[in-house]
């Protein structure tokens, strides 16, 4: 059953949409990432145009999360201080990521700009998680190897602005997570992303928080940025479509509260080399519709008032 889509201006089958919003939400759950990652190039591959494919990913990037936060928050897997923190960075990361797009939008260059960069993103996301999914299976094999510690105490520990984070254990540096956090909300507002595939392994690797608060702690941040993003797109440049995002959002809710309790009953190693074999066959397919040449090289173009 076809749906028409009033601001991408075409036509999509419902149930596919909400098989894409399901599938994302189902990661979003399992993993603590946003999803967008992956929800973007999706709806760019069956038609949505670029720049409606970005804003309208960062509202359905809202209501999995909220469901995936609610998950991990009655388990007592989320550090609020520490979200908040990240919070102050991500919000002031999307409002320069808007102006950004926005930039780019009126230069023409937005959608090569969107297309290249998940590319480069997703195919150096989806062999580091190859790798070290691989290595994760061969110490399973050889029990007797010395695993590496998650994080290294460096110069980026001597900061100033200490806090402490107890439900974290950690007493370091505000700038980190603020930093961490300004950098994501850059590539939400730019790419659509809530940006989990990058906070998660940083905030293990670089913050050296426990693995069990990460996922909950990067989902609530990833709520209030995907948030100020959609109203920011919205306002600035009209490219959210409120039917694609709400239909994303019913199946993105339902898939991650999915997602959410059956994480728990899978080897973390397996799961993360089934995401990265999609995310590098996302990246292969991109690379691919960005080399072939176009079977109509010449288009019309205009720019609505």
């Amino acid at each position: 059953m076809d749906i028409y889509l009033p601001i991408a201006e075409v036509s999509v089958d419902v149930f596919v949409l909400l098989g894409l919003g399901g599938a994302v939400g189902f990661l979003t759950g399992v993993f603590g990432v946003g999803g967008g990652f992956l929800l973007t190039p999706l709806l760019i591959f069956i038609g949505v145009p670029p720049t409606v494919a970005v804003a309208s990913s960062a509202n359905q990037l809202v209501g999995a999360s909220v469901s995936g936060v609610l998950v991990h928050w009655r388990r007592g897997n989320v550090d609020f201080k520490m979200g908040y923190v990240l919070l102050v960075g991500g919000l002031a990361g999307s409002v320069f990521g808007v102006w950004i797009f926005t930039l780019l939008k009126r230069l023409g260059q937005i959608e090569l700009t969107i297309s290249l960069c998940y590319v480069i993103l997703l195919g150096t996301l989806g062999a580091l998680m190859m790798v070290e999914s691989i290595y994760a299976q061969l110490r399973l094999h050889r029990p007797g190897v010395r695993r590496r510690k998650l994080h290294q105490h460096n110069w980026m520990h001597g900061l100033p602005l200490k806090a402490r984070f107890r439900r974290s254990k950690l007493y370091i540096s505000a700038l980190l997570p603020i930093g961490l956090g300004f950098v994501v909300g850059v590539f939400s507002a730019i790419l659509g992303i809530g940006g989990g595939f990058i906070m998660v392994p940083a905030m293990i690797y670089m913050l050296g928080m426990p693995t069990a608060v990460v996922p909950g702690t990067s989902l609530l941040q990833i709520i209030f940025v995907a948030a100020n993003v959609t109203l920011l797109q919205a306002y600035t440049n009209r490219t959210v479509d409120a039917v694609l995002a709400l239909v994303l959002l019913v199946g993105g809710v339902i898939g991650a509260r999915i997602g959410s309790r059956f994480g728990t009953r899978l080897r973390g190693d397996q799961l993360r080399l089934l995401l990265a074999l999609l995310v590098l066959a996302v990246a292969a397919k991109l690379a691919f519709d960005l080399t072939v040449p176009p079977s109509d090289p010449y288009s019309i173009a205009w720019e609505k008032i």
